[in-house]
Parts: C-alpha cells; sequence; structure tokens
C-alpha cells in the first residue's frame, strides 16, 4: 500500500461514478497508518466544488443544492475555485470503510463530529479518491449526543440514481457500525480528549491544489 508522510499535501477528490471529478480538496497529512488515513486543513485550505454548490453557500440557499444534484444526475455541473473557511478539520479515514470521521474546530475548541458517508478510498499519486453519499451524522463534542443530517437529500440522490441499491445497502451497514463505535467508544472515539486538544500545527502552511484549477475564476469560500 501506498504511504503518506506526515505533512505532505494530498488531494480528497469526490469522484462520480461516470469517472468525473465532483470535487477536490487539499489536505495535509497527520498520521498514515494501516487503521486510518488521518488529513486535517485549515482556513485557507484550497478546494474546487461544483459552481451550483458554491453558489448555495454564498447565497445561504440549501434549495441550489438539489439543483447541483439534478445536474450530478445529467452529468452537467462545472467546477468553480474556492477556499476553506472557518473551521480546521481533522480527517480519519479507515482505508475500506464506507464513512469518515471528521472534527471541526474553531478558536472555541472542537464544534463537533461529523461522520461523512461515502464510498472506500482509492489511493491516487496525489492523495485519494472517495464520493460523497450526502447523508451525515453529527455528534455533540462530549458524544452524548448525535443526530442524522440530510436525510432528504439522501433520498433525492436515491431517487435520482446517484447512489445505487448495493451502496444504500453499504450505507446502512456503515450507519450501524458508526453508531457502535459510539456506545463502545471505539475507532477516534476511544481517545476523545486527545482529538478535543488537537490543533493545527502552526509550521504548516494552508495546503494547496498541487496543479493549476480549470475553473474560471475564484469563487465565493466553502468551508466546513
Amino acid at each position: 500500500m501506498r504511504t503518506f508522510e506526515t505533512g505532505q499535501t494530498v488531494v480528497r477528490r469526490d469522484v462520480h461514478g461516470s469517472g468525473r471529478v465532483w470535487s477536490e480538496h487539499a489536505l495535509r497529512v497527520v498520521a498514515d497508518t494501516s487503521e486510518a488515513l488521518v488529513t486535517a486543513c485549515l482556513p485557507g485550505a484550497e478546494t474546487r466544488w461544483p459552481a451550483l454548490y458554491v453558489k448555495a453557500r454564498a447565497d445561504g440557499d440549501r434549495s441550489v443544492r438539489t439543483e447541483a444534484f439534478d445536474a450530478m444526475a445529467t452529468g452537467t455541473w462545472e467546477l468553480a475555485d474556492a477556499v476553506w473557511q472557518e473551521t480546521e478539520l481533522l480527517l480519519w479515514k479507515p482505508p475500506a470503510a464506507w464513512f469518515s470521521v471528521n472534527a471541526f474546530y474553531t478558536s472555541a475548541g472542537l464544534r463537533n463530529w461529523y461522520v461523512n458517508f461515502e464510498r472506500p478510498i482509492a489511493r491516487t499519486g496525489e492523495g485519494f479518491d472517495t464520493f460523497d453519499l450526502t447523508v451525515d451524522l453529527v455528534i455533540d463534542p462530549d458524544l452524548t449526543d448525535w443526530q442524522w443530517k440530510d436525510e432528504d437529500e439522501y433520498a433525492h440522490v436515491r431517487r435520482l440514481g446517484i447512489v445505487t441499491d448495493t451502496e444504500h445497502q453499504a450505507v446502512d451497514a456503515a450507519r450501524g457500525q458508526v453508531l457502535a463505535m459510539l456506545t463502545e467508544r471505539s475507532g477516534p472515539f476511544t481517545d476523545a480528549a486527545a482529538w478535543t486538544a488537537w490543533r493545527w500545527n502552526p509550521a504548516w502552511p494552508a495546503p494547496r491544489l498541487p496543479r493549476p484549477s480549470a475553473a474560471a475564476g475564484r469563487a465565493a469560500p466553502a468551508g466546513g
């Protein structure tokens, strides 16, 4: 297995089933072990997102995200340059898991845990590929409460055929795995205190995408 060095810049790409890139996100490697690839970023990290996603965030209009999924289904989206804003991100991704565990930090400390359900990673020369399957789990910093997020969007992408029946079954299984991890305090929840205390290494500049973007112009920022 190809491994990455601590501090190395890698690119997370969300790649649609058609092979087209849906998004790109520059990250730095915190650790790369057989258990998980751990990466991070801070405000200013370079990203590329579907232009409609960027518009939805800039306008505060979630209905535009629905338009983005419709564009995905027809293969008509365009990417726009953006930068990560507002939070530091720590991302824990086991190699074969249909989810990643993310932690978002503000100046006040750990804001929340966020489980993103997504395809297992395929490593590339520049980082890794996956694909966000829309539904998420938001967990309080102290792990005492949680709630599902974006179930409506998940139902929509299911209707559009973006998430296949096989992927849906994998997501259902992954939901159970994550809830078991929470109950058992396993995975990153084993030492939640260490995660709570984590901060970005100030010696690391914000990660940048390693190649010129083909997107036209600098768009409004994206963030956690």
